[in-house]
């Protein structure tokens, strides 16, 4: 080889050694400079979360439905606050009180590891049990028996009841999935369970409850891999349960509610006038509020002409206000939490966390349809709350703690993050 070649050959050598010998230095000053402080970082991170973070898009759905909601709730309640409570705020105060509670509970389950509900899912499920038999041994309040009283909030045991159900058949459905086709594993446990559970609620009694329960026992069930056969013979079971009790008179107050059911409009008796006041004060809400409302806060139904507005009735207030418009807006945020909490939960990485969360955030899509369908006459009037929207102490909490359940989910779901 010539000299010069060889020179050339020695220099290229020494600045490729050069290069990487001030590199590796780079490297290793990083790591003594900086890299303690992000090690400490992730180690923090990683103490006080799990995987990665949790989903922002689902998370400000909450937000502005709760936001929307705590707005409609005091425009809806005031002039029933400021008659029956003296104080326009009434509903108002406490339901902040209870949102602030329910976003701390949401905060601290969103960080929760929610493979540790699996041991939790049994434990749960005995503490809806105690709870349903606590609120039966308590005094009457209007004729039926659902809450027990805390002093700043009443505890509704069926809400306990729904995430009760939705852990425990999550927890079953992961635990059996290659079982769950055989009825054993499938039918005899939703029986069981929902049979028992219903059974309590009847005796309150609190029918909506039963229904909600059985729409996610029977959901549940049948995502977890139950076969489609074993649905028909459940359907047909529950509905000879229903003609039983119907021609037995066990169905008594459930049959008072279906008085004046589709009739709202129509004027036959004094009495049935009466019985569908509510029903039919909501129609002229809805009617009223046209295309585009009358405007916020000037609902003239929430003038004592609706009873109770800030509850199972507040959408009604809402059409009122802001018109077809706007209660579609919110139907169509509903509709992007729904899907997006169904989209987080079929990425997870474990059956367990894809049947949890598809069970929580189907049971607000239930609810709101249902409540949707009473408001407009379509059902019966039953007691079923509009999520983030009705005024409660347990519900709300219970709803929000549900949905960091979620968000801890959305932090190992396998989705792009925005």
């Amino acid at each position: 080889m010539a000299p010069n070649k060889r020179v050339m050959l020695r220099a290229d050598l020494n600045r490729i050694y050069d290069e990487k010998y001030y590199s590796e230095q780079r490297i290793k000053e990083e790591k003594f400079f900086v890299r303690p402080s992000r090690q400490r970082k992730m180690k923090k991170a990683k103490w006080f979360g799990v995987g990665m973070g949790i989903d922002l898009p689902f998370c400000i759905i909450i937000l502005v439905l709760l936001t929307i909601g705590t707005i409609m709730m005091f425009s809806a309640s005031y002039a029933n606050a400021y008659y029956y409570q003296d104080d326009s705020y009434y509903y108002l105060k406490r339901q902040l009180i209870f949102i602030a509670l329910g976003v701390f509970a949401m905060g601290f389950m969103s960080f929760f590891n929610y493979n540790k509900l699996h041991k939790v899912a049994p434990i749960l499920l005995g503490v809806s049990y105690i709870a349903l038999l606590i609120v039966l041994i308590l005094p009457a309040n209007g004729g039926v028996r659902r809450w027990i009283p805390l002093g700043l909030f009443n505890i509704q045991p069926s809400e306990i009841s729904k995430l009760a159900i939705i852990l425990f058949f999550a927890h079953w459905c992961s635990k059996y999935y290659n079982k769950i086709q055989i009825a054993k594993y499938s039918v005899v446990p939703g029986v069981i369970i929902f049979g028992s559970t219903a059974l309590m609620l009847f005796m309150e009694p609190h029918y909506s409850g039963i229904v909600i329960i059985l729409i996610l026992t029977v959901l549940m069930l049948y995502i977890g891999g139950m076969k489609t056969k074993y649905l028909a013979i459940g359907f047909c079971f529950v509905v000879g349960a229903v003609l039983i009790l119907a021609l037995t008179g066990g169905l008594s107050y459930a049959m008072s509610r279906l008085d004046g059911w589709g009739q709202a409009l129509e004027y036959t008796t004094e009495d049935m006038w009466q019985t569908t006041w509510q029903t039919r004060n909501s129609l002229y809400a809805i009617g009223s509020g046209g295309v585009w409302g009358l405007g916020l806060g000037q609902s003239r139904q929430k003038y004592l002409w609706l009873p109770e507005p800030q509850n199972d009735f507040i959408f009604a207030v809402v059409v009122e206000e802001l018109g077809l418009v706007g209660a579609a807006i919110i139907l169509i945020i509903f509709a992007l939490l729904i899907w997006r909490g169904i989209t987080l939960s079929l990425r997870a990485k474990d059956k367990f966390g894809k049947l949890l969360g598809i069970g929580l955030t189907s049971q607000i899509g239930i609810q709101v349809v249902l409540n949707i369908l009473v408001i407009t006459d379509w059902l019966p009037n039953t007691g079923i709350s509009l999520p983030f929207f009705s005024y409660g102490g347990s519900s709300l909490i219970m709803l929000l703690a549900q949905m960091g359940i979620v968000l801890s989910i959305s932090r190992t779901a396998n989705i792009e993050r925005q």
